[in-house]
């Protein structure tokens, strides 16, 4: 199969998307979605964990779940479909297993970790906004106990016009949701609003994408990195857009483990979500990001600390 430029569209994009969508909602329960604020780009999308029959939320399970999605994440598309073809060809399911082994071993064991949110919005990006990571940077570490610098992501999409939207991720879990927002979106601003020069923050993956951009056909992935190459026409038709990710510590969980009805807590967090979308906006005026467009996350967790701790020790008995 070959591409021409004119042939890269928004469904070449979707059909590398990794996983079943209606998985994620076993987890995460969509609280609203597509929330605007006036005289911003930016559209907010709430989930919040899901409540099982017995009344309980199960944040182990999440942590399980994520666990088991590490290899879509974490190691570049080609080098696990091969894998998944060597399994095929043999009847086996060895080469998954160790190219799942793989992923688990390259997330750091800090105890302040920040790779679960990577994670999660890697999981959020491309199974609910169907947005697909296209530079695999955790197969790029050198060092397990550090976290890679630059973007948390690198994510794309395609208009209907042909232009390539390149979203920048970046996510912040912490215990105070205000904390998270500015945080989240200092980190994200340099990607969206630094002019384009050599020496600008998103250069290096930038860079990174014209070499190491990977969406498993070979030939699609090499006409994609035209629009990285500064001799090309079509390195002119990029939009940088965001996607952003705070995970918090929300009351709207009953502290003493009892029990929640699913609708009580849905419409708990729809009010919270007033504050929290207020929140956004003031920090996008502060950062000058109000004319970008971003895709902003909210996902209120019972405690931040135990989200870290839970992913840690989920990828625990497989590092």
């Amino acid at each position: 199969m070959r591409f021409s430029l004119s042939e890269i569209n928004a469904d070449d994009l979707v059909n590398i998307l990794a996983g079943d969508p209606e998985e994620l909602g076993v987890h995460l329960q969509l609280v609203e979605r597509d929330v605007v604020i006036d005289g911003h780009n930016v559209k907010i999308h709430c989930h919040c964990l899901t409540v099982d029959g017995n009344g309980r939320v199960r944040p182990k399970r999440l942590a399980e779940f994520m666990r088991n999605a590490v290899a879509d994440y974490a190691i570049p598309r080609s080098k696990l479909q091969q894998a998944r073809e060597r399994d095929f060809k043999y009847r086996s399911s060895s080469a998954v297993a160790e190219i799942h082994r793989q992923a688990c071993t390259v997330f750091t064991d800090l105890e302040k970790t920040g790779e679960g949110g990577e994670l999660l919005l890697f999981l959020l990006a491309e199974r609910f906004l169907k947005i697909p990571q296209i530079l695999c940077k955790m197969d790029l570490k050198t060092d397990t106990r550090m976290h890679y610098h630059g973007a948390d992501g690198v994510y794309a999409g395609v208009t209907a016009e042909g232009l390539l939207k390149l979203y920048w991720g970046e996510s912040k879990v912490y215990g105070d949701a205000t904390t998270a927002i500015r945080d989240c979106l200092a980190s994200l601003a340099p990607f969206l609003a630094e002019e384009d020069h050599e020496g600008a923050e998103r250069e290096r993956d930038l860079v990174l994408l014209s070499d190491k951009a990977d969406l498993s056909d070979k030939s699609l992935t090499e006409a994609f990195k035209l629009y990285f190459n500064r001799q090309s026409p079509l390195s002119n038709r990029v939009q940088y857009c965001g996607l952003a990710l705070i995970g918090f510590d929300a009351d709207i969980y009953p502290a003493d483990g009892s029990k929640i009805v699913s609708e009580e807590l849905v419409v708990a967090a729809k009010k919270e979500l007033i504050r929290w979308s207020t929140n956004v906006g003031n920090r996008l005026k502060l950062e000058k990001l109000d004319q970008f467009e971003i895709e902003f996350f909210c996902v209120p967790i019972p405690s931040a600390d135990e989200f870290r701790a839970n992913f840690l020790e989920a990828l625990g008995g497989t590092r």
